[in-house]
């Protein structure tokens, strides 16, 4: 006797297969094994009792309020419990029913459809990238004086070039180029003094590698010439809220983009009250509003990345919570690219300086690859190349 954990549909199919389930059966029962938990929140209470009813009468079940059976309140969240047929089957019932229940039915399908996705296609100005069957690597190069742990190392030109192709030798899949530090309590740099720092990084990278180059900035100025000198992925720490000019040069550069929650600005995200009431609704959010103004700009779907901000504006707590849940951002149906190297929040759990947290970060790769991460933001790119190697093969085994 053994208990079976089943994530998809392929691994129902396997273990069906293994017993000998005729196929027709094989198909019909594949979604009785998924099990998943939507939430509603503050939903009308004759919504909750429509939903909750529908879930009973298809062997599911909904939580709701005390009071939202006799109304005595306004509202309530409703906690949907079922097998992904069981849910599916409920979209069916309440799609032609008043109440903006239809709506409900429309959102719902997307989410399953979303959470169901595993793999996508990344479509830059020159390329498809795929994502989804192994974790892609994307090494950091800041051209910087003052970045928290590499400033200064690679502040020359040649220097940043020959670390850039150090990092494509030891397997990097993207090299992501920053000329403005992000670390907590840093100010802005002009956009003359990013350029000078990238554009001649970018131009050398460009004429002896052809690995897709990634701009970390938020200045639209900055993020237009380094496409046009050859980057094709734009790095925006702030979702096209810095700069209004963002979006329309993303659209008409055709690069990929990576939207980035973040509360507040790099000067003063640390500093003041960091709590959040429901901290992964809020990050979702944030980041559906940032993929829905992008898609509204003429941005395409297939070219967002989206990144919860890892060490932006959260406490060292919220930041491993992220990590554990980060499954949660799937239902935005977006790729999940994350940056936790070498920060600060590691260094509050093994007492390490930054040059001292290569194990630390090893594990929150690993972890977040395990909850759905498809790119992975770091500094040591040969080691975490082993790590998310072997994570994978855990992954997929």
């Amino acid at each position: 006797m053994k208990i079976i954990k089943i994530k998809n549909f392929d691994e129902a199919a396997a273990i069906f297969k293994k017993i000998g389930v005729d196929p027709y059966g094989i198909d019909a029962m594949s979604p009785k094994t998924i099990n998943i938990n939507i939430l509603l929140e503050n939903q009308p209470c004759k919504t909750a009792n429509i939903i909750k009813q529908e879930m009973l009468s298809i062997g599911g079940d909904a939580a709701v309020a005390r009071g939202s059976v006799s109304c005595s309140l306004p509202a309530s969240d409703i906690l949907i419990i079922g097998t992904l047929k069981q849910i599916s089957a409920l979209t069916t019932k309440i799609e032609k029913q008043p109440f903006g229940l239809k709506f409900i039915a429309r959102d719902i399908l997307e989410i399953l459809k979303n959470v169901a996705q595993n793999e996508y296609i990344l479509k830059t100005s020159r390329r498809e990238i795929y994502l989804g069957k192994k974790t892609l690597i994307m090494g950091i190069l800041n051209v910087t004086p003052d970045s928290f742990f590499d400033g200064g190392l690679f502040y020359s030109h040649q220097k940043a070039i020959e670390h850039g192709l150090r990092m494509a030798d030891e397997g990097a899949d993207i090299i992501d180029i920053g000329g403005e530090s992000t670390r907590p309590g840093s100010r802005s740099v002009s956009a003359s003094v990013e350029l000078k720092r990238i554009l001649p990084v970018i131009d050398g990278l460009m004429k002896k590698t052809n690995i897709p180059i990634s701009i970390d900035t938020k200045k639209a100025q900055i993020a237009k010439m380094a496409v046009k000198a050859g980057a094709e992925i734009i790095n925006d720490i702030s979702a096209l809220s810095s700069d209004k000019d963002m979006a329309k040069v993303v659209r008409e550069t055709r690069a990929a983009v990576i939207l980035m929650h973040m509360r507040g600005k790099p000067r003063n995200m640390q500093k003041g009250n960091l709590a959040y009431d429901n901290l992964m609704g809020e990050i979702a959010d944030y980041l559906k509003k940032s993929v829905e103004k992008a898609l509204k700009a003429g941005v395409k779907k297939d070219s967002i990345v989206i990144d919860p901000g890892i060490g932006f504006g959260k406490n060292p707590e919220d930041n491993y919570k992220i990590i554990k849940n980060l499954s949660e951002l799937k239902i935005l149906g977006i790729p999940v690219m994350v940056g936790t190297s070498r920060k600060s929040f590691i260094g509050k759990v093994t007492r390490d300086e930054p040059r001292d947290r290569m194990e630390g970060t090893a594990a929150t790769v690993a972890a977040a690859i395990m909850n759905g991460c498809n790119i992975v933001r770091v500094h040591d790119v040969e080691a975490m190349k082993k790590v998310a190697a072997v994570t994978d093969a855990i992954v997929r085994a």
